[in-house]
């Protein structure tokens, strides 16, 4: 039989082997373009970047209350397990010494030999003791079927503190799961939002980050300009009647978040060095004895709602329809506020974002 014989391969060479790394470069270029890599961004002008970045920052700040909001229920599922594990604790310490005091009972009517009482009596030498002990011995019996009685309530109520810690750890971990999620969230916007700014010059940054009180641009960092604008905040006086809130308690507000002007905006932070939004106006009453909650949405529900035309230094101003924004009104159409990753702590119109409502809370 005739040998079978491979066919000869034959190498790509010339027209043949341009197609093939054609074909090949085409099919990288499309499998990059589906992964999202293969475009550069087009071409923004600073205002273009300046309008992106205001919009990105204002989603991170939605998506920074409600991580404060899932934080502080983390926070509040934390304490709770940890009051019930001590809890636990302490009840485990009572049933031990329960169950001891039952084993030392058990011991001492397994010495006595459980004899009848009857034939003990028939036995005894002095009834009168025997009686007189047998008394005794009935009254334990009592305490002895009362501690077991309770005994049993307290392994009950043991389960069901188990069982609820259970369902807190639970929820713990739910909520941390939500700061996760928030988290990446904020991140993510922050970083699209830094490498946007990372195509300005230095002086389009701060140019920008000038133009209103939430600082549409500029990183905060390498702008002299900048800098220089918040430590001059930092050291103003307050305006002209600005301290003449309607009481002690706000006006104690006011003069903290003055002294706050100049402090930088991070995400999470509720001072004395660094403030977002809703830190800022939580440190600012905590400084003057009144306790806010964490969040703008959860802080406009506090105390008592006034309008525009009603306002008052001291009072909280929110903004956009999400309340996703805060800060302190100081009187004269001014408030200050904590802007975002590019501005410090600073004063600003009122006027400058889309008003929502206004609360009284001292």
């Amino acid at each position: 039989m005739a040998a079978h014989r491979k066919p000869k391969q034959r190498s790509l060479s010339g027209h043949t082997a341009r197609t093939a790394a054609t074909l090949a470069l085409a099919s990288a270029a499309t499998a990059t373009a589906f992964e999202g890599t293969g475009h550069a961004d087009p071409k923004l002008s600073p205002s273009e970047v300046k309008a992106k970045v205001d919009e990105l920052y204002r989603e991170a700040e939605v998506a920074t209350e409600k991580y404060n909001g899932a934080k502080e229920k983390a926070d509040g599922a934390e304490r709770a397990l940890g009051d019930l594990r001590d809890e636990a604790a302490r009840r485990t310490d009572r049933l031990n010494s329960a169950r001891q005091g039952l084993g030392s009972l058990a011991t001492a009517q397994y010495r006595t030999g459980a004899i009848d009482p009857s034939v003990q009596l028939a036995l005894s030498s002095d009834p009168d003791e025997f009686l007189d002990r047998a008394s005794r011995a009935d009254r334990a019996g009592h305490r002895q079927a009362a501690t077991v009685s309770d005994v049993q309530k307290q392994l009950r109520g043991l389960d069901q503190l188990h069982t609820e810690a259970d369902d807190t750890l639970a929820d713990l971990k739910s909520r941390q799961a939500d700061l996760r999620k928030h988290k990446k969230t904020v991140t993510g916007k922050l970083g699209e939002a830094k490498r946007l700014l990372s195509r300005l010059t230095a002086e389009e940054r701060a140019r920008a980050a000038a133009d209103d009180g939430r600082g549409g641009a500029g990183d905060g960092t390498d702008s002299t300009d900048s800098t220089d604008r918040a430590a001059r905040a930092a050291s103003r006086p307050p305006a002209p009647g600005a301290t003449k809130a309607p009481n002690s308690r706000a006006s104690a507000a006011v003069s903290y978040a003055y002294k706050a002007l100049g402090s930088p905006y991070v995400w999470g932070a509720t001072g004395p060095n660094a403030f977002d939004c809703s830190g800022l106006t939580q440190a600012a009453y905590r400084a003057a004895g009144v306790s806010l909650p964490r969040t703008t949405y959860a802080q406009i529900d506090t105390g008592r709602r006034v309008s525009r035309g009603e306002l008052q230094p001291g009072d909280l101003v929110f903004f956009y329809s999400g309340i996703s924004h805060v800060g302190i009104y100081v009187g004269d159409g001014q408030m200050i506020h904590a802007p975002n990753p590019s501005a410090p702590v600073r004063l600003a119109p009122i006027s400058q974002m889309p008003f929502a409502g206004a609360a009284r809370v001292a």
